[in-house]
């Protein structure tokens, strides 16, 4: 095992078509498979194309808040991490790192979860809810097995990934043509408002009629979620070969993705109506498409969900090893995870990133609702990062540091900043309590390893300066809030 900690070689280095599959691979994920039913189970049809209207324009502000940093400040690698550091201190840039890593080990569970669940459809009772003991077993072969794909280098992963990306997207597009010939487009304006009373679980079946805004609100989770990864390509800036072609990777990838999100989200509703789609089972776009074309239809979809899982998969297995890495590179977390192989690999960050996502597979075993639980965490945990960001953009346009970097388009990088900002808190409203209320309880766990690299970093100087005692107060006193909220019944986990 080498110690290398340099960027590297030309050969290892990603293209502009890599650094975009990277963005839709890690986009485009199981998720997508499910989409008819995750807004569907709450929200008409007009509601859900507000949502997405809504998420695209936040997303878009998120998403040009990174493309415009990439190119400012293409020194600073890893931007999702170093962003926060460089305009909010080391231990806001820890905790961005730290909640980052969670959230991409979080969610390659959950890839576990729906990649399970699919082959079930080919494998009945075998894998039945993707967490019975046979899919954890599976699943924790997965983590390992895309472990040493990852550590055979950065090229070879990304090249497989943009072949993975290619793959998946076939049946989602052949989905999209499918239904736009075949549907009843006259269903489509049938309780376009959900003013009729309407199926807003898939557990007990409840009918009422819901209000247009709680049906607004209800799929915006789902929406961060399908767009999570949208800064993969500034995450890898580093192994970028040319580093304009990050901030284009992530402007192409979102439009990419925000197409077919809405396309996807919206036709379903001319094959089935809302009740209807709302109880079909995951992956729920295989169930549209049977309905339309037969069981041919069930099996392209499945086939196409384990494409697209086992590619976004890898997608964030090299996200979560690159993360801390470049933490350990730049001292917020300690210096072994800064160690690279021969083929310029993440190995202990990623070695150490396995065994959490192993962990993680293991309490799935435990779990009611194994899928719902895991994205809900692995979105609202990406939204320090994307506040910090698009805060960072917002203060460096205020400063005027801004015009040290370029001479125009400050107005516009000013607007993403606040919006992008004002966009993850309406996130956090619009989002279930119980997830929220895990965030500052999960960052809070990383504090040894803060202090561990402070440690490292100060020897036997102050852990913490003024400014980090009050952002540490803060964060304890949430803690302390949500465990009394706890506690008493309030809210529950």
């Amino acid at each position: 095992m080498a110690d290398n900690t340099a960027p590297s070689a030309d050969g290892h280095k990603l293209g502009l078509i890599a650094l975009i599959a990277i963005v839709v691979g890690s986009m485009l994920g199981g998720g997508v498979f499910s989409l008819p039913q995750n807004t569907a189970v709450t929200s008409a049809i007009g509601p859900v194309i507000i949502a997405w209207i809504i998420a695209g324009i936040g997303i878009y502000f998120i998403a040009n808040s990174f493309r415009v940093l990439s190119d400012l400040r293409p020194d600073l690698q890893a931007g999702v991490y170093m962003y926060a550091q460089e305009g909010f201190g080391s231990f806001i840039g820890f905790n961005v790192a730290w909640g980052y890593w969670l959230m991409t080990a979080f969610g390659n569970v959950a890839f576990a979860v729906i990649l399970m669940d699919a082959l079930n459809e080919f494998f009945p009772g075998v894998f039945t809810d993707g967490n019975n003991l046979n899919s954890i077993i599976c699943g924790s072969v997965l983590i390992w097995g895309y472990n040493f794909l990852v550590l055979s280098g950065t090229k070879v992963a990304g090249f497989i990934n943009t072949i993975g990306t290619i793959a998946k997207l076939v049946p989602l597009i052949l989905f999209v043509i499918l239904l736009g010939f075949l549907i009843n487009y006259s269903q489509l304006l049938t309780n376009f408002w959900g003013n009729a009373p309407q199926i807003t679980t898939t557990v007990n079946h409840h009918a009422e009629s819901v209000s247009l805004m709680s049906q607004i609100l209800a799929p915006m989770t789902v929406t961060l979620w399908a767009f999570i990864g949208v800064e993969g390509a500034v995450v890898l800036s580093g192994r970028a070969r040319n580093k304009k072609d990050v901030g284009k990777a992530t402007l192409l990838g979102f439009i990419i993705a925000l197409v077919i999100y809405i396309l996807m989200s919206i036709l379903p509703f001319g094959v089935l109506s809302q009740p209807e789609l709302a109880l079909v089972s995951n992956p729920s776009t295989a169930g549209v498409l049977a309905k339309v074309v037969g069981s041919w239809g069930s099996w392209l979809m499945n086939i196409g969900l384990i494409i697209s899982v086992l590619a976004g998969w890898l997608a964030w297995t090299m996200l979560c090893a690159e993360i801390p890495m470049v933490a350990g590179q730049k001292g917020a977390f300690p210096r072994a995870f800064a160690r690279t192989n021969s083929k310029q690999a993440a190995n202990v960050s990623l070695w150490v990133s396995s065994f959490v996502m192993q962990a993680a597979m293991l309490l799935v075993y435990f779990s009611n609702n194994a899928w719902t639980t895991m994205y809900n965490i692995s979105a609202l945990m990406v939204v320090p990062a994307y506040i910090t960001t698009t805060l960072y953009m917002a203060k460096i346009c205020l400063n005027r540091e801004y015009d040290a970097y370029a001479k125009k388009g400050r107005v516009l990088a000013l607007t993403s900043g606040i919006l992008g900002a004002l966009f993850c808190l309406f996130i956090l409203y619009a989002s279930e309590i119980q997830y929220v209320a895990l965030v500052p309880l999960l960052l809070t766990c990383g504090l040894p390893v803060f202090v561990w690299s402070r440690k490292e970093k100060h020897d036997n100087k102050t852990l913490f300066n003024a400014t980090e005692y009050i952002y540490l107060a803060i964060l304890l006193l949430l803690d302390i809030i949500i465990i009394a909220l706890l506690a008493k019944g309030i809210i529950s986990i």
